[in-house]
């Protein structure tokens, strides 16, 4: 029963009190048994995120005491912010309605977007099955070798609009780290992306994935089709010492203030989430069922079949942490980082 919520369904909910008190003291181990589980995709059917909750889907109600089913249903809109309004607001605050989140879901209200309309430190997060690594890669004729490269020569990378996560990152790493990466924006997305840079129309993608690329050009690298010339996030891809880290480059120290509030979201992988009020014994029950089905070999199994990528799984209360961290960034950090999310 995949699918969108019916209408009928988001309407009853949607009239729901904001934050409800805690339903019931029915111990978390007896709670579950016959209950369905539902769980929402922030984003369209058929992508990364869809195909990683679904996969994770078919195995956490097995490490659910009661074994409740699972489904799964899609809320697309607004790059997650559709789904993340409805969570903080309406969704059901029993423990029956978990989330799978986009990674910049919870740090839009701190860049000023004006439709995220929650407070991203009052989710129940459960954890995540991954660490994502960014990568700015550049085709093998593009004239940069190196960071140095970068610094000295401008070079033009692929993005889809002057406020998508590639020309974030862009913008990001030449302010902290000084390169010249000119952005060249109007391409419907990352496919067209890769097609310029084989066509030569553009240097590079500022916003490639390690576990992207692993997923959708493994020839890309076992053929020298491209250059690894920085990779950034919170944590070192271990795959890749060679590839220098934005975080080991960076010297002025506001600067390094700046690129670690930026980078939180890469860190965050793919989060789930519960809506806040959710009973705190269902929350540790579900924070756990996450961690163990992480650690399925099953779940492993599969997951390396369809090249998702799980690696270095955080649990809900290291994302509850880099979160409310990122949140306590000094004023000053987050009005730059206001200005290069273009909010």
């Amino acid at each position: 029963m995949a699918g969108g919520l019916s209408r009928r369904l988001i309407l009853a909910f949607a009239a729901a009190v904001p934050f409800a008190a805690p339903v019931s003291a029915q111990p978390a181990a007896d709670f579950y048994k016959g209950k369905t589980v539902t769980l929402v995709v922030s984003s369209s059917p058929a992508g990364g995120y869809d195909i990683m909750a679904r996969t994770i889907a078919k195995y956490l109600g097995r490490h659910i005491p009661g074994n409740p089913r699972l489904i799964v249903s899609n809320m697309p809109g607004a790059g997650g912010i559709v789904a993340m309004n409805y969570f903080y607001r309406n969704a059901p605050k029993d423990g029956t309605f978990v989330a799978g989140m986009q990674n910049n879901t919870p740090f839009e209200p701190l860049l000023g977007t004006r439709e995220a309309q929650y407070d991203a430190t009052k989710f129940n997060w459960l954890g995540s099955p991954s660490t994502e690594v960014g990568l700015i890669a550049v085709w093998k004729t593009a004239p940069a070798n190196s960071v140095a490269d970068l610094k000295r020569r401008e070079i033009s990378v692929g993005s889809s609009g002057a406020n998508s996560t590639p020309s974030f990152y862009a913008r990001l790493i030449n302010e902290t780290l000084g390169t010249k990466m000119k952005i060249v924006v109007g391409y419907p997305g990352q496919n067209e992306v890769y097609l310029a840079m084989e066509r030569g129309e553009v240097d590079g993608f500022p916003s490639l994935f390690y576990n992207t690329l692993n997923a959708t050009k493994p020839n890309w690298r076992s053929e020298k089709n491209i250059k690894l010339i920085l990779q950034y996030g919170l944590e070192k891809e271990p795959a890749i010492p060679e590839v220098p880290s934005a975080l080991d480059l960076v010297t002025n120290p506001e600067d390094r203030l700046l690129l670690q509030a930026g980078l939180a979201e890469v860190s965050l992988g793919r989060p789930y989430l519960m809506p806040p009020g959710v009973p705190a014994d269902r929350v540790a029950l579900i924070r756990k069922a996450f961690a163990d089905t992480f650690q399925d070999q099953g779940f492993l199994a599969e997951a390396r079949k369809l090249s998702l990528g799980v690696t270095a799984p955080k649990t809900g209360l290291e994302i509850q942490k880099l979160v409310e961290d990122t949140y306590r960034a000094p004023p000053k950090v987050i009005d730059r980082l206001r200005k290069l999310s273009l909010h």
